[in-house]
């Protein structure tokens, strides 16, 4: 881990590494405050990671600063982050969204020796302590699994992507498309960059049923955003119908709000897949109060059902991100599912 041996070597000290959460801490790490910028309030999802954030805060026992929001803007984020560090945080948890536009902030963090830990977003350059995450590209697989089988490997479907300036759209946009090329060359796939914005969705997929009426299988990249102007374009259009149906046009999501297995019941929708906002805020925190503490981890099996993997500008906690469909969609164990 990169930025676990500039900490270790800043405090002149060998440091053994222990595999999964049970880190090694380096004598010399006395904790400190950690400042947390979040990405966004436009995002059903997010505004759900916002609320776990102070609670998780208390159970670990982090000194969390307040919070800032960059609102989706990486110049907001370069300046709350300064302002983050000038008040004092020893630590920086972040979740950019355009994970290109980052490296400068964070060579100056690694330069102040201020260990980052980044939120469902890779960094594609800049070192990170810990890099809290799921398998963005088992995302793209699953819904192409999914919508592969539903549609008997023929047929048309839409992807809405998420911004190709994040490893998140990057990764579920790729692996999807290479699911779809290998496993059902029988299905035509249109790409629509919504750059996470609903009003974008709703346009691309209008203007596709309008181009495209026999489109049987859509994959949304993000239901916090996209889900609520998919399904306006569909009853608009007299698509919203049961899944038997021959008209039915199948669809999966990711993110596993309450609204989308609320769409699932309904049958609005077909599946999702649940990204863990709990387990974002919750390791997060937890990774963050270990960083101040100097402790250092090495890849391998943890002790929450993750499996920390090896970056070439850090480490990843690829957290579990289950597939939801109306067989398993009221399991209390979902996160969407004990949000109050």
């Amino acid at each position: 881990m990169k930025f676990g041996r500039a900490v270790a070597a800043a405090a002149m000290l060998a440091v053994v590494t222990a595999c999964g959460s049970g880190g090694t801490t380096a004598e010399g790490g006395g904790g400190g405050k950690v400042g947390i910028d979040h990405p966004r309030a436009d995002s059903d999802f997010w505004n759900s990671y916002i609320k776990y954030v102070p609670q998780m805060a208390g159970e670990l026992k982090v000194d969390l600063m307040p919070a800032t929001n960059s609102q989706n803007d990486v110049a907001k984020l370069v300046n709350n982050v300064q302002a983050l560090v000038g008040q004092g945080a020893k630590v920086i948890v972040m979740a950019p969204q355009d994970t290109g536009a980052v490296a400068t902030t964070l060579q100056q963090l690694e330069n102040k020796k201020i260990p980052v830990v980044t939120v469902d977003t890779r960094p594609d350059k800049g070192n990170v302590y810990m890099v809290v995450r799921a398998d963005n590209r088992a995302y793209g697989t699953k819904a192409c699994e999914f919508l592969g089988e539903k549609l008997g490997g023929k047929g048309k479907v839409v992807q809405l992507q998420g911004s190709l300036g994040s490893i998140n759209g990057r990764d579920r946009s790729e692996a999807f498309l290479d699911c779809m090329k290998s496993k059902f060359p029988g299905i035509t796939v249109f790409s629509e960059p919504t750059e996470w914005e609903g009003t974008k969705a709703a346009s691309m997929l209008q203007t596709r049923l309008e181009q495209n009426p026999d489109i049987k299988g859509i994959y949304m990249h993000a239901g916090g955003v996209h889900l609520a102007p998919t399904l306006q374009v569909l009853k608009q259009k007299g698509l919203l119908l049961p899944t038997d149906d021959p008209k039915h046009i199948f669809v999966i999501s990711n993110d596993g709000i309450p609204q989308e297995f609320e769409a699932i019941r309904k049958g609005d929708i077909d599946a999702t897949v649940s990204q863990p906002a709990d387990l974002y805020a919750k390791y997060a925190l937890f990774y963050a109060k270990a960083a101040a503490e100097g402790k250092t981890f090495k890849p391998g099996p943890t002790d929450h059902d993750s499996t920390i993997i090896e970056l070439p500008n850090g480490l990843e906690d690829q957290l579990p991100a289950p597939l939801v469909t109306k067989e398993n969609v009221d399991d209390q164990a979902l996160w969407g599912n004990q949000v109050k």
